[in-house]
């Protein structure tokens, strides 16, 4: 006779059947991706020197590899393009771009998806674009620096190229007509030491508060002295810069990486810290519409490069 009691424990059974076959196949899962993907590529873009940029994130991919189960390999592209195209062509997995670049990638075809950007210490969510000129130059406003040459720093830089170019527009100031020489100076911290070198007048960079800025981070490295420089413009709060994964990886990669991100603060602080010199609070999810008005910018600006043309 089949009592209460065999019925209870054929459920239990049963139930646990169940939940092991979810768990194996769970795991059979995430072990599909990991035979899939053996080396997953983290390509950054060169806000200052190669082998600054390695050191600042060599704790964290190494966290990262821990964290997911396979082998993570930082890349420190040559310059904002060369991410673009290392995720059009798939051999970049996640990449850790500026807000314009994401938004070049976007506006030119390539698949990729925003997952994470960095909250600031005071719990902001974006960063200013200024110009730098010599604490011991006499020039006040832009209006001063007519004919002067002006450093930015890559085409597809947000703080370094894009948005100055639109603050200059807003002024009714063709950089190319208004300035004596425009030059690219290939990262941030070129741009600094170019305006530091008398090479160029004026200077574009990023800018979080005085005590977090590229200007900060290159005196923490004895590399420059912030007394040396003043800011005579900031722009708008622009949305933060944000990493960015392949469009086709499958959704519980995603996922994983997701979390990965989002727990390193607590998991791996001392790595998360480097990334910023402490600077940062955490990561906050975003999505693809978070970057619309800066896709709206690009597409703004190549509009502008038309007219000109």
């Amino acid at each position: 006779m089949l009592t209460r009691r065999h019925a209870l424990g054929a459920a239990l059974a049963a139930s646990s059947l169940a939940a092991s076959s979810f768990v194996l196949a769970g795991a059979a899962h995430a072990q599909s991706w990991k035979s899939a993907y053996p080396e997953l590529v983290l390509a950054v873009i060169p806000a200052e020197n190669a082998s600054g940029v390695t050191e600042r994130y060599g704790p964290f991919v190494e966290y990262l590899s821990q964290t997911l189960g396979t082998k993570v390999t930082l890349r420190v592209a040559n310059d904002y393009a060369a991410v673009i195209e290392g995720q059009r062509n798939g051999s970049i997995h996640i990449a850790g771009y500026g807000p314009a670049s994401y938004a070049r990638a976007i506006v030119t075809g390539v698949k990729v998806e925003p997952f994470v950007t960095t909250v600031n210490n005071d719990g902001t969510v974006g960063y200013y674009s200024v110009f730098y000129v010599r604490a011991d130059s006499p020039y006040k406003t832009i209006d001063d620096l007519k004919g002067k040459n002006l450093g930015l720093v890559d085409p597809n830089s947000t703080s370094g190229n894009n948005v100055p170019r639109f603050a200059l527009n807003k002024l009714k100031l063709n950089p190319e007509t208004f300035f004596g020489r425009v030059t690219y100076t290939g990262s941030h911290e070129n741009a600094v030491i170019a305006l530091q070198q008398k090479t160029v007048d004026v200077a574009a960079n990023w800018w979080n508060a005085e005590n977090d800025s590229n200007l900060t981070r290159m005196a923490s490295k004895g590399l420059a002295k912030q007394e040396d420089f003043r800011i005579i413009y900031k722009s708008d709060l622009i949305p933060n810069s944000p990493f960015a994964y392949l469009a086709s990886l499958p959704p519980d990669l995603k996922a994983a990486i997701t979390t990965a991100f989002m727990e390193a603060p607590t998991k791996a602080k001392a790595a998360f810290d480097k990334l910023s010199d402490g600077k940062d609070r955490g990561f906050q999810v975003v999505d693809a519409k978070y970057y619309e008005p800066v896709v709206e910018l690009i597409k703004f600006i190549d509009q502008l490069r038309k007219q000109k043309s």
